[in-house]
């Protein structure tokens, strides 16, 4: 395991958890003559499917049905059908959500991504400093990420990185999505 990626995991992992203050008044609460301290665990911990489930956000159906679509994820299984999510596993859950959820990739894609590229090179730094453009759920808010792309210069950016790309194509792309652009103002004029 990249010791840069686990440090990633756990303190995205950590933003999760409470804050100092209120770790401090849960670790005072006595249950049974025990202190019991939620909320926190080491970045080599494992953890219960119910535990990995909050840490990352997710529900334990979609865990379960993760399991059945990427085989990176092998969490360790009790005698009594328990998972138990090795640091590895939380890892690769990690990149999967990742994946699907913030770059918007399908599970085939995915599992395609996934068999080609490590675990560890889409946590690395690099990959995590890119971020994704989410186009929001409103029509207005896809015009708005069209037009801040267009006048934000994101166009012409790419054709000075990308300068084996035919500059006609580069050309008909734009074309099209400034027709997409019109096309948006007249659904917005409507709505």
């Amino acid at each position: 395991m990249n010791a840069t990626a686990a440090k990633i995991v756990h303190d995205d992992l950590e933003i999760a958890y409470a804050s100092q203050e209120t770790k401090a008044k849960l670790s005072n609460e006595v249950t049974s003559g025990r202190r019991k301290v939620r909320g926190y665990k080491s970045a080599e911990a494992f953890r219960s499917i119910g535990e990995a489930a909050k840490e990352l956000g997710l529900k334990t159906h979609v865990l379960r049905f993760w399991e059945t679509k990427f085989p990176q994820i092998t969490p360790m299984k009790r005698a009594d059908k328990r998972r138990f999510y090795r640091p590895e596993d939380m890892l690769t859950i990690r990149a999967i959500q990742i994946l699907l959820h913030e770059r918007g990739m399908t599970i085939k894609g995915a599992q395609r991504y996934l068999a080609s590229t490590p675990v560890e090179t889409l946590l690395s730094e690099e990959s995590l400093n890119m971020t994704p453009v989410t186009a929001g759920k409103s029509v207005r808010d896809l015009q708005d990420v069209v037009r801040n792309a267009v006048e934000g210069g994101a166009f012409k950016a790419a054709i000075k990185e990308h300068s084996n790309v035919p500059r006609e194509r580069l050309d008909r792309l734009l074309e099209d999505l400034t027709g997409l652009k019109s096309r948006l103002d007249e659904v917005r004029k409507t709505s």
